[in-house]
């Protein structure tokens, strides 16, 4: 995917992905994840949902691809974030390319949002606000650190800013073949080979998918998908709202309606769709982490129940919330309540 390109993400539909990296979460304080996060990543903030407070369920370790530090991120939590006064704090010098390996995420930086898949790639830029929001219970991702300054003499600066690689781009594979064998190639997890010509294939493939997405994107079209762009952030941000609709988001974005639409259906969407996305995306993921606040409850009127939370993401018909969720996920809001102990 490019940076304008976003794709629903879904927690119940399965893809096509066999994770590079096991599964390990255990309970854990937040300070001491923190504290570990800016010791192999740099200066973030790990974000709990609401209920989980001071522990939330994790695990962070660093690894090795090639010469490039590399670390395994494994959270359950509502996500990270690295705003302005980290950046002046710590300036970071890197481009981290992740993996989503596990679980599904957006990916806010700059005027870009990118929801992210198992198996998505994205290259991160450390000198930039950014928000990583965890849109399923579990997120897992692999961060390979790149020295900044190489990468962008490398790569060119099409590479800066936060950036997202197109899935259906051939180089896609390529570069999940070189991160796989880098990682198996870990002192973690067996002996090392073939680290030096693994650095060298890894910054030439991405070279190479810059260069020739340098050379089929023309002016006119990165200004639409700037605008496309900026249109999909103010709806990261306003969904919850329940007048945000085509026209609140045209005056928002100093855009008509027309363009607006022809914005979103150049790239497969409309507007409406993608409102209603993100509002069952977060109703979905506020339903899983309401779990333990109401598990010992019984009154309904709680501002944990599934009306409550429906109502709190936008939505204001209740039926509609009902119909629509059990059309993305394949299951009715009480069955989760069932499953989780809401109260309806």
């Amino acid at each position: 995917m490019t940076q304008t390109e976003t794709e629903p993400s879904p927690a119940l539909r399965h893809h096509s992905w066999t994770p590079l990296c096991p599964s390990a979460y255990s309970p854990c304080a937040v300070e001491d994840l923190n504290a570990d996060l800016a010791r192999i990543c740099g200066t973030f903030r790990i974000d709990p949902r609401p209920p989980q407070r001071g522990r939330i369920s994790g695990a962070l370790s660093r690894r090795h691809l090639a010469r490039f530090d590399t670390a395994v991120v494994s959270l359950e939590a509502q996500g990270v974030t690295r705003d302005p006064q980290m950046i002046r704090r710590d300036p970071g010098d890197c481009l981290f390319l992740l993996v989503q390996d596990e679980g599904t995420s957006r990916i806010v930086q700059a005027d870009r949002v990118t929801d992210l898949r198992p198996g998505d790639l994205y290259l991160a830029d450390s000198t930039l606000p950014s928000e990583f929001l965890y849109t399923s219970q579990r997120s897992r991702q692999i961060s390979v650190h790149l020295p900044r300054e190489e990468a962008l003499r490398r790569l060119g600066r099409l590479s800066a800013g936060g950036i997202g690689i197109r899935r259906d781009d051939p180089l896609h594979l390529a570069l999940h073949g070189v991160i796989a064998r880098g990682l198996s190639a870990d002192p973690s997890c067996g002996p090392q080979t073939e680290n030096g010509p693994l650095g060298e294939a890894l910054l030439n493939i991405l070279g190479a998918y810059f260069h020739a997405l340098g050379h089929q994107t023309p002016q006119g079209d990165r200004q639409e998908d700037a605008a496309y762009a900026a249109a999909l952030r103010h709806i990261h941000r306003h969904a919850t709202d329940p007048d945000l609709d085509i026209a609140a988001l045209a005056i928002a974005c100093g855009l008509s309606r027309r363009t607006l639409q022809r914005l979103f259906e150049r790239n497969g969407d409309t507007v409406s769709s993608r409102i209603l996305s993100t509002r069952l995306d977060i109703a979905w993921s506020r339903l899983h982490s309401a779990a333990s606040r109401t598990a010992s409850r019984t009154d309904s009127s709680s501002e944990d129940s599934i009306a409550a939370i429906a109502f709190d993401c936008g939505f204001n018909d209740l039926s509609y919330f009902y119909r629509t969720f059990r059309a993305r996920y394949g299951l009715p809001p009480g069955d989760v309540k069932r499953r989780r102990g809401l109260p309806q």
